[in-house]
């Protein structure tokens, strides 16, 4: 092989395991020299974000993922908690360079030109990602406006007043704030905005979600993936559109059958695995994301070329009728009318059997109320084979999001 692929890996687990309880225990009698081919990888064992959990909860706060001692950690974020509790994750200030180093390197294969200003429309909580792409892009030397605090009319109003050509948010978000223009009277297509980069949800990469948003912003929508437990490792090249691309050098990322943990066939849809090679201070190796994939065939190996993006996850799938379902499936149908304003998925048993409403608010303008719904249902008939109950709310019932979209409740039977 003339690239040695695994190297790197070599590399941190050589330091790793001098000093790091949780991967000297969960590594024991694995010999870190004899790790040479991708193949090889399988002989580490998986990592699920439940070990870590528990793994915190049994040494507060932090866990004995710590490579380091205390003192040289600067920074901890967290992740949602969505899926259960939240993790704390800490970087040193060595990784941190490492994480704004992803940065550059997505900044630089989207195209971003010297003169663009970005605009980060969005309160900076604990996540990394906000952090991260804030700081990366100042880190390249580009003027960076926070938003956080401010309603989106007033975000609306900071893009427009500095002409920010960038904007970075989540696709449910940057849907959000072309519905708070249209109320504002705000011609956002003529705005100074020509790129949106989006994340922390699938929809950049699903085509009536990306058109919606392109056709109210007139901008290029770039799709980015991270995770606050990994760091920023995938983004949408201007050069290559329609998939995500995993960041060259900065990660092992392996596609496999969630059923079985074996390597998945490229082109069969399967579980992202990510290892990092830059965060030794609290490293994740072979972390199972959740999030399902289809790699490109041909791609080089551990750095793949995933089409569509993210295509769901691995604990959002129901099954109706036979049918496996995935949440995004249904919201990229519903984002093909444009007369659906916000929607909201509800799971639940019906003599013991799944059945999904589906909760849509249509514009004010629309007058045809029925027939929309019925045309929703005939569509999702026949796209996904199983007949949902549509249900049409008042303007404004359902809730709006500035970070990840909340709209697929599964109900406890």
């Amino acid at each position: 092989m003339p690239d040695d692929l695994l190297q790197p890996l070599r590399e941190m687990l050589s330091e790793v395991l001098l000093r790091n309880p949780f991967w000297q225990k969960k590594l024991q009698g694995i010999d870190v020299a004899t790790l040479q081919s991708p193949h090889d990888l399988d002989r580490l064992p998986f990592l699920f974000k439940p070990e870590l959990v528990a793994d915190q909860a049994a040494h507060p706060p932090y866990g004995s993922n710590l490579t380091d001692p205390r003192t040289r950690y600067t920074r901890v974020h967290g992740t949602s908690g969505t899926t259960g509790r939240p993790l704390r994750c800490l970087d040193t200030a060595e990784s941190w360079q490492w994480v704004l180093s992803c940065w550059e390197q997505i900044y630089s294969l989207i195209g971003i030109r010297d003169d663009d200003v970005f605009a980060f429309p969005f309160s900076f909580g604990p996540f990394l990602g906000f952090w991260a792409a804030f700081e990366g892009a100042q880190k390249i030397g580009r003027m960076c406006l926070a938003g956080g605090g401010l309603s989106s009319e007033a975000r609306l109003r900071m893009i427009e007043e500095n002409s920010a050509t960038v904007v970075c948010c989540t696709p449910t978000y940057a849907l959000r704030l072309a519905e708070a223009a249209a109320a504002m009277g705000m011609d956002l297509a003529n705005g100074p905005v020509r790129a949106i980069v989006v994340a922390g949800e699938p929809g950049g990469n699903v085509p009536a979600i990306r058109e919606r948003i392109e056709s109210a912003w007139d901008a290029t929508v770039y799709d980015h993936w991270g995770m606050t437990e990994v760091g920023p490792l995938a983004v949408e090249p201007a050069n290559d559109r329609g998939g995500l691309q995993m960041l060259a050098g900065k990660c092992l990322a392996e596609v496999i059958d969630p059923a079985t943990g074996k390597s998945q066939t490229p082109g069969e849809l399967g579980e992202l695995v990510v290892t990092n090679l830059g965060r030794w201070g609290q490293p994740m190796i072979r972390y199972r994301t959740g999030d399902l994939v289809r790699e490109r065939p041909g791609s080089p190996p551990l750095s793949p070329y995933l089409e569509g993006g993210v295509l769901g996850r691995t604990d959002d799938m129901f099954i109706v009728r036979g049918n496996n379902v995935f949440p995004t499936s249904v919201e990229a149908v519903l984002r093909e009318f444009d007369d659906v304003v916000e929607y909201r998925m509800t799971l639940r048993h019906k003599r013991e059997m799944p059945h999904l409403m589906i909760e849509v608010e249509p514009r004010p303008e629309c007058d045809t109320i029925a027939a929309l719904c019925e045309r929703i249902h005939r569509r999702i008939k026949d796209r996904l084979n199983f007949q949902p109950e549509i249900l049409a709310v008042g303007v404004g019932e359902l809730p709006r999001f500035e970070l990840k979209g909340r709209r697929f409740i599964r109900e406890q039977s």
